[in-house]
């Protein structure tokens, strides 16, 4: 262990820690410690890049998520194993999320996730409204698409129902973490790829896009198209300010459910057959 190392500290709105920090936990295999309006990113490697990262991130944004950071050089702790003793597993529909330090949990379906090494562990409240809805509308021998899989939490969860799943992310290091809790799960893929929707080349049953509003709406139509007639689309990553701009885009369908979880929303669509 080296005797110093670094210590990131982001200042931002609360109702955006959640978000951040799943981004955060993309791009870096380390301990993430969250607080109230605070995030702190620990390593003995230099991070100076994760913070770039976010500074990109954040001017993509603009005004919707302003960031502060501090960026110190401290004394070495042994803190990876005070993280991984803070992370909790989590119940959330059929599912039971838990990191591979715990043991799987009978009644549950198990989906291991180590929270520490990818993006979307089950504890963001859009990820956990997923996988309820995840829980009603995905069916055996389903053909689904996660489209900004991160993690793969999402495709994991369709695949133990028993659905055929194809992923894709335009984050090459989501891709690889997709692999890599595919393989901690021994459970396999039909297709994965670094992209988006528009690199679909069939229709699936149902069209799972847990991303921000603003890319929603954006990728709106290839979504929909790529959704078969009388099959359901499930979008997240909605916060609930954003809920109507989002709803404009998706108009034409028949919108089934929708899940209020903390701040951010979830809405299941159903594209009618017309026969």
């Amino acid at each position: 262990m080296d005797k110093t190392y670094q210590e990131l500290t982001i200042t931002l709105d609360d109702n955006f820690v959640d978000f951040i920090a799943d981004f955060i936990l993309n791009i870096h295999s380390e301990g993430v410690e969250l607080g109230k309006g605070q995030i702190i990113i620990r390593s003995e490697s230099d991070l100076t890049s994760v913070k770039d990262a976010l500074v990109s991130l954040s001017d993509t944004l603009g005004d919707n998520i302003q960031m502060d950071f501090t960026l110190e050089e401290k004394e070495n702790v042994d803190w990876i194993k005070t993280y991984q003793e803070s992370i909790q597993p989590i119940e959330a529909g059929k599912f039971y999320i838990f990191p591979s330090w715990y043991k799987p949990k009978k009644g549950f379906i198990n989906i291991k996730i180590d929270p520490a090494l990818a993006f979307g562990s089950g504890h963001h409240a859009t990820t956990y409204s997923c996988l309820e809805a995840i829980s009603t509308y995905v069916k055996p021998d389903d053909k689904v698409i996660d489209v900004g899989c991160g993690s793969g939490i999402l495709g994991l969860a369709c695949k133990k129902l028993g659905a055929n799943i194809e992923l894709c992310d335009t984050d090459p290091l989501s891709v690889e973490s997709c692999k890599e809790n595919f393989g901690l799960n021994e459970e396999k893929y039909n297709k994965l790829w670094e992209g988006s929707i528009d690199k679909a080349e069939e229709t699936y049953d149902v069209v799972i896009a847990n991303i921000i509003a603003d890319v929603l709406r954006f990728i709106a139509k290839d979504l929909k198209t790529a959704t078969k007639e009388g099959g359901y689309l499930i979008l997240s990553g909605i916060l609930d300010k954003k809920e109507e701009l989002v709803k404009e885009s998706f108009k034409e369908l028949t919108l089934e459910k929708r899940i209020l979880k903390d701040e951010w929303v979830t809405l299941v669509y159903k594209k009618e057959a017309h026969g």
